[in-house]
């Protein structure tokens, strides 16, 4: 019986079952079998660092900015103006839209929700609608009044809220 149960357990080995299955046969090399194993571990160590590098590759977006540092940011715009028709309103209807943008994009999104900035949100929605996806110089300046008196009555609401913006 002993036999049998010898003959049993080299036969699984042999053909692949059996305990150990799973385990690579040592060559008859051992310097072979040492250049393998660096080699699998060489391998290991790369896709590593390829995983990782693709990992630092990702940059992430950060979000809208805090409604006070977007209020800031178009309250930096309050002694700035222009001469519609005189060719010096691009950068100043385009900054001023912009901050309101990025305004109500931080309203949007601040623990307060929405339902807090009801009325900055309401001017810049009407705002917006008259604007629509046209930023030229020459439809901005048909608006200047609407740009500036939005700018300048989302400042007066927000120095009644400061809490907002402190």
């Amino acid at each position: 019986m002993i036999v049998a149960a010898a003959l049993v357990s080299c036969t699984q080995a042999s053909s692949g079952g059996g305990p150990g299955a799973d385990v690579p046969a040592a060559s008859a090399d051992p310097a072979a079998d040492r250049a393998r194993l660096a080699e699998d571990t060489e391998n290991a160590d790369r896709a590593e660092r390829e995983a990782a590098a693709e990992e630092t590759d990702v940059v992430p977006t950060p979000g809208p900015a805090l409604v006070r540092d977007a209020f800031a940011t178009l309250q930096a715009t309050l002694d700035d103006t222009c001469t519609p028709g005189a060719g010096d309103c691009a950068y100043f209807l385009g900054r001023v839209t912009q901050e309101l943008t990025e305004l109500d994009e931080s309203m949007r999104a601040d623990d307060k929700g929405p339902g807090h900035f009801k009325q900055p949100l309401a001017d810049m929605k009407v705002l917006f609608d008259k604007l629509g996806d046209d930023r030229s110089e020459a439809h901005l300046e048909k608006y200047f009044s609407e740009i500036v008196g939005t700018r300048d009555g989302i400042n007066t609401w927000m120095q009644d809220h400061p809490d907002d913006y402190r």
